[in-house]
């Protein structure tokens, strides 16, 4: 990257090149970036870093990163509390919160079951979503994981764990996206767009 003796430069481009999606040639713009800050702006990144390491946990209730014991979703008596939509990681309820239309409550499970990866259902945040069904208070969990092999197979897990609590179970459709051409559809979208038809 830099001369031989900016190994400081090095290992921390190595660092940005951890982060998803970042690539080496990133990681090293990145650093150089890093280093044309001053020393009170390259402080007050690095605060940040580790103030939200030590202070962002997971709500007791839905797994949700928070800096409280709960987090807004749960705590909003607003909510629909009686159905919960489950995701994959927290940036999918940024996503459903942009609509402003979902009303309930979420379940983060923090992964896909992935065996390949190694990840399996004991890794991920299933017990802790059984216990919130198990109080009676739900009557329907939305699965909302993606549409991929991993996302089926975890969608298609926890819906035989919840089919003989006597909870809906509901997926997400999947089709053609709003203005999309049918002649650039993939296979398997045009597939689900024919199986999650409405009659109109």
């Amino acid at each position: 990257m830099a001369d031989s003796g900016a190994l400081p430069l090095t290992i921390l481009a190595e660092q940005f090149a951890k982060l998803p999606g970042i690539g080496m040639k990133t990681a090293q713009r990145l650093s150089y970036f890093v280093m044309s800050m001053t020393d009170e702006e390259a402080q007050t990144f690095a605060d940040a870093i580790v103030n939200a390491h030590k202070t962002v946990h997971c709500c007791k209730i839905c797994q949700n990163l928070t800096e409280k014991e709960i987090c807004s979703v749960c705590s909003d008596e607003q909510r629909d509390h009686s159905t919960i939509c489950v995701v994959e990681s927290p940036k999918d309820i940024a996503a459903f919160e942009r609509t402003k239309e979902y009303r309930g409550v979420y379940h983060v499970l923090h992964g896909l079951i992935s065996p390949i990866d190694g990840v399996t259902p004991d890794k991920l945040r299933v017990n802790e979503l059984l216990k919130r069904i198990g109080d009676g208070t739900v009557n329907e969990v939305i699965m909302a994981t993606n549409p991929t092999p991993e996302g089926e197979a975890t969608a298609m897990y926890l819906s035989k764990l919840l089919k003989p609590l006597g909870v809906k179970t509901t997926r997400l459709a999947f089709g053609l996206p709003i203005g999309a051409m049918l002649e650039y559809a993939d296979e398997v979208t045009l597939f689900k767009a024919l199986e999650n038809r409405n009659e109109i």
